[in-house]
């Protein structure tokens, strides 16, 4: 059991390092082949497992993940996250997991517990009594919760909070944004209740990344596939020292301006090569490099709900990767 730290600082270490990262998979659905772009089929879930245990990669415990968070990785982890809780988890990914004691977090979101399609508390409780297996905080509607206004998020959240306290006697310590979509005001919110929080932005998590925005890569049929799994697997993170705006939320600065501010003892800097979705399609971004400084200056403006930048360079170690999600105000 991890208890919430509300007090929780954040990473302010802020230094290069050899950390080969813990890489966080994001699953949903399982065997629920009517779901593609949220469902994994298990036989190439358990592929994607051995592939992991082939290449002698780490499951993360999410207990190591908290307390060895600020200190580099000399061995690559691999972290299990599914999110939503559906039943099509615990009846076909459960078993699996639990035979072999890999674990991972089980994201929760409190309202549909229990309604069809959904895990019960007694059968979230049976997952939470094991040692390798967590439970993580997923908000109580699971609404599209950056259209919130602020008091009805805190309001959402602060009754996810109470529902975990009287079902399972804490707060967990992890919280994961639904659709990956907040801004800096609720970002800032989260921080006084949970102590790390992920999104739904590709990249490897090291020990320079925020732990309020960590990034997952998400696995489905669409993005599961074995090659480009076993691809993704190897990928080593691209680390950085901060991003600018701090704010991914996207009202009236549509498109932003994004400067990505690097380490001066990182090499193969300018190796770079990143890619947008701005205009509700995937291109090369125009990029300019400056010091240690890199500036993406858009084509036009996001036009999706959700916007994204996914930017890679290949070292001498292997490819290194980092993406981003910006979460846009539409007309």
């Amino acid at each position: 059991m991890l208890l919430t730290n509300s007090k929780a600082a954040e990473n302010n270490i802020k230094y290069y390092s050899e950390d080969l990262g813990t890489l966080s998979l994001m699953y949903h659905r399982f065997n629920e082949n009517e779901y593609p772009s949220t469902n994994v089929k298990m036989d190439i879930f358990e592929k994607q497992i051995n592939i992991i245990k082939k290449k002698k990669y780490e499951f993360e415990n999410p207990e190591n993940f908290d307390l060895k968070f600020n200190k580099p990785k000399s061995n690559k982890k691999i972290l299990i996250t599914i999110d939503d809780a559906f039943t099509s988890f615990y009846e076909n990914a459960w078993p699996f997991l639990k035979r072999n004691k890999i674990p991972f977090i089980l994201f929760v979101s409190t309202e549909p517990v229990g309604k069809n399609g959904y895990m019960s508390w007694d059968q979230i409780k049976e997952i939470e009594k094991e040692s390798f297996a967590f439970i993580g905080n997923h908000s109580h509607t699971h609404e599209y919760l950056i259209d919130f206004k602020f008091n009805d998020f805190k309001n959402d959240i602060d009754t996810s909070i109470k529902i975990f306290n009287e079902k399972l006697g804490y707060n967990p310590i992890f919280f994961s944004f639904p659709f990956g979509e907040y801004s800096l005001e609720q970002i800032n919110f989260i921080k006084k209740k949970f102590k790390y929080a992920f999104g739904q932005h590709s990249g490897v998590i090291d020990l320079n990344k925020n732990p309020y925005e960590l990034p997952r890569f998400p696995i489905n049929e669409k993005y599961g596939d074995l090659n480009r799994f076993n691809f993704l697997i190897d990928l080593l993170p691209l680390q950085y020292k901060n991003i600018v705006p701090e704010d991914k939320y996207i009202q009236n600065n549509n498109p932003p301006k994004l400067t990505i501010h690097f380490f001066k003892d990182q090499k193969n800097l300018k190796n770079i090569n990143c890619f947008s979705d701005e205009g509700n399609k995937w291109d090369k971004s125009k990029i300019m490099f400056k010091e240690n400084k890199l500036t993406i200056n858009f084509r036009e403006k996001f036009s999706f709900r959700r916007g994204r930048v996914n930017c890679s360079l290949q070292d001498t170690e292997g490819w290194r990767w980092f993406g981003l999600q910006f979460s846009v105000k539409l007309d």
